[in-house]
């Protein structure tokens, strides 16, 4: 009646011959065709980034993304699962690059962004069928031939049209802040890509003598004793910080007979440093500090601010004549050198001065911060109050308006000729020894602290930086988020209110834009001779303007090269060439911006732009949104997760909703109401992180585990899948040997 058992059966052999049944019976067909009509189970497949083969822990994931979808199947429910490809954005370029033996960005561009973008193509491919043979072999039912690919042109459209949603709405604009700075890649990087990147790290700490001015300009025996634990930004420097309400005490080191000014708190403390007795001379509140002048330790700007300096508006006073403008400037340039000469006071000198700011704690430090507003977002802040004030008040003013003797590359430009053309952070020693000789560094320790390195190059530390990018006002929705977050079902619970919800209270706008090659081109054109912007909803949209050219550029990469897939004409190089005649000037051109955007963008945009929506399957979207399950691991708490709900919160709900128009009987009807949270999912399962042999995540680049196929081989993908279900929750970290 039945066929004997063997007595040594191979289950990963059993394995292979049920994969080959389900194939040829189409056994995972069959299952959603006999669901036709039921109730639906919405599940969203997170889109693994195709760059680099698939390790064990994506087993993980893969394996827990089956279980409930196949759970609910056999409870009656209709659910489709429809497989995607995150292939945009620095993850891939790194391995282009990695292949190629480049890395800097100027290499790229001598490479040949064209050649470099047909690279990055080609990678995408080569890596998604180890990913499906993957995928199978888990045994993970899932629609692989109708996979949605985020550099396809349907997809690239629903991203180009909620982008022109957003920015018709006045939510994407066009700003200059401080953002953390890839300067190896050259490109700004968000909040959520800054945190996955970061690792704990000693750097240099300085304790160095600022010395303190009289009224008359000239320099006095006491300093203020300044902290930083960034050496590179001190020939940056433009103001010293106190807090107003802090106890300041000026000191005598009994040792050195050095007078200085710290937080009367760490005098103690300091004294423990230097193992040197610290006499407390007197005391003042930091209130009494604010507005005193002082000598910046280097003096790039300090003497040559004339030269060197981009000026803020140096007079508010309205002139008659172009001829009297220039007149009184040429006086106020006059007194400004011979009172720099004399060593004088400049009462218009804002710079190098003695400010109050909130930030300044006792924790650690002085209690006097050294600002470079070029390389910190709270010391830019400060900056721009200064300078509205002075724009505000009609107070007549000299002075560099952002000192940043730094390239985007990193390294450093004149006037900081003795550094010029190194690497900033590699500068921190012979700065810190400068100092020591010319007799105005007091201390030097370690600090330990995280700080951010590139996600993607993992051994490239960030920087901050001053840059025009393009962000997105998300912090506008601030509230709206943590009310659609309240009502997602998170396992463990934990994630609600804790790291999901924690990364919500602290919300920033969104730096979307990227200085990249291979990416969702930035959907703007702006006019070349008024400035004036627009965006594009649509590549069809963009052809119907008005005296389009540069499509040709295409036609003829094409031609050249038949195999290149339709796709790529959204991309760079060839979409950069597409112009049209300009709406807001006769004669003039409308020209796209160079950017791409971040990737992450990409795939929070899946819930819609898996479907093209709306340009088309506008049904299709509504039946399948929002999700009522997804799954991925703990690090997509500030990627995956965030970038759904927050470009889903935006889009489909609150103020200022505006939904896309969907075909109903040949008319197009405006759609009214915003969609009830929660969305775009409804529950979600956050994965523990799979670490490798060397405890640490796993992780393609580092390559720290052995491949999957060692179990598959052996033992089987079911007792790999078992082991995940039964092991532990699937929060738990894992550590896989």
């Amino acid at each position: 009646m039945f066929k004997p058992v063997p007595a040594n059966a191979s289950f990963p052999k059993l394995e292979e011959e049920v994969l080959k049944f389900w194939a040829e019976r189409k056994i995972y067909e069959q299952s959603l065709a006999r669901r036709a009509g039921a109730p639906r189970f919405v599940f969203y497949e997170g889109p693994p980034t195709a760059n680099g083969m698939p390790h064990p822990g994506h087993c993980l994931t893969r394996a827990i993304k089956d279980l409930f979808p196949r759970y609910r199947t056999m409870r009656g429910y209709l659910c489709e699962r429809k497989a995607g490809w995150d292939t945009h954005g620095l993850p891939v370029e790194v391995e282009v690059c990695k292949e190629l033996g480049i890395h800097a960005k100027e290499e790229i561009e001598a490479y040949g962004i064209e050649p470099f973008i047909h690279k990055c193509q080609e990678s995408v491919w080569r890596y998604m069928k180890e990913w499906e043979r993957l995928t199978e072999r888990i045994g993970f039912w899932i629609r692989l031939d109708e996979a949605y690919v985020t550099y396809h042109q349907s997809y690239v459209e629903s991203v180009w049209w909620s982008l022109k949603n957003l920015f018709d709405r006045g939510l994407l604009y066009q700003g200059h802040k401080i953002v953390w700075w890839w300067a190896q890649g050259g490109t700004a990087l968000s909040k959520g890509e800054v945190d996955q990147g970061r690792r704990e790290v000693a750097d240099p700490s300085v304790y160095v003598q600022f010395p303190l001015l009289d009224d008359a300009g000239k320099k006095t025996d006491t300093s203020l004793l300044v902290w930083t634990t960034t050496p590179w930004t001190l020939p940056s420097n433009q103001f010293a910080a106190v807090r107003r309400d802090l106890e300041y005490a000026t000191v005598e080191d009994a040792e050195t007979g050095q007078k200085m000014v710290m937080a009367a708190a760490l005098v103690e403390t300091i004294a423990g440093k230097v193992k040197r007795e610290l006499k407390v001379l007197s005391t003042c509140k930091g209130s009494d500090l604010v507005g005193r002048r002082y000598l910046p330790p280097f003096d790039y700007y300090y003497k040559d601010v004339l030269e060197y300096g981009e000026y803020l508006s140096w007079d508010v006073q309205k002139f008659d004549s172009e001829e009297a403008e220039g007149k009184a400037f040429r006086e106020l340039r006059e007194t400004w050198e011979q009172e720099l000469r004399d060593g004088g006071a400049c009462d218009w000198l804002r710079w190098w001065r003695v400010h109050d700011a909130s930030f300044v704690t006792t924790d650690s430090g002085s209690g006097i911060v050294h600002l470079a507003p070029a390389f910190g977002e709270a010391d830019y802040a400060l900056l721009s109050e200064i300078i509205d004030e002075v724009s505000s008040s009609g107070i007549v003013c000299l002075g560099p308006g952002l000192i940043c003797p730094v390239a985007p590359n990193g390294n450093f430009r004149p006037p900081v000729v003795d550094y010029q053309g190194r690497w900033v952070k590699d500068c921190d020693k012979d700065i810190t020894r400068r100092l020591r000789d010319e007799g105005k560094l007091y201390h030097q320790e370690q600090y330990i602290h995280d700080y951010p390195f590139c996600w993607r190059a993992d051994e490239d530390p960030l920087i901050q930086y001053p840059r025009k990018s393009w962000f997105i006002k998300t912090t506008q929705f601030k509230e709206a988020m943590l009310a659609n977050n309240e009502q997602i079902n998170w396992l463990p619970e934990h994630i609600k209110h804790g790291r999901f919800g924690n990364f919500l209270e602290s919300n920033v706008d969104w730096a979307l834009s990227r200085e990249r090659y291979w990416g969702t081109p930035l959907p703007i054109w702006v006019c070349d001779k008024t400035g004036e912007k627009e965006a594009i909803g649509s590549y069809q949209e963009l052809l119907d303007k008005n005296g389009v050219t540069g499509t040709e550029v295409w036609d003829v990469a094409k031609k050249a090269k038949p195999s290149l897939p339709e796709d790529l004409k959204v991309h760079k190089p060839y979409i950069d060439a597409v112009t049209y005649d300009s709406p807001f000037a006769a004669g003039a051109k409308m020209r796209r911006v160079t950017e791409v955007i971040d990737c992450w963008y990409d795939s929070g945009a899946m819930p819609f732009a898996q479907w093209g929506y709306p340009h088309q399957n506008a049904d299709k979207f509504h039946e399948q949104f929002p999700a009522d399950f997804i799954s991925e691991a703990l690090d997509q708490t500030r990627g995956w997760f965030y970038s759904q709900l927050a470009i889903s919160t935006m889009l489909f709900s609150g103020v200022g909703f505006q939904p896309a128009q969907k075909k109903e009987t040949g008319d197009r009807r405006q759609e009214t109401e915003s969609t009830p949270y929660p969305h775009p999912f409804k529950n979600c399962i956050v994965l523990g992180l799979m670490l490798g042999e060397d405890g640490q995540k796993m992780s393609k680049q580092k390559r720290n585990y052995r491949e999957p196929g060692e179990i598959f081989d052996k033992f089987g993908a079911d007792a790999l899948r078992w082991y995940f279900f039964a092991n532990q929750p699937p929060w738990t970290g894992i550590r896989y040997k």
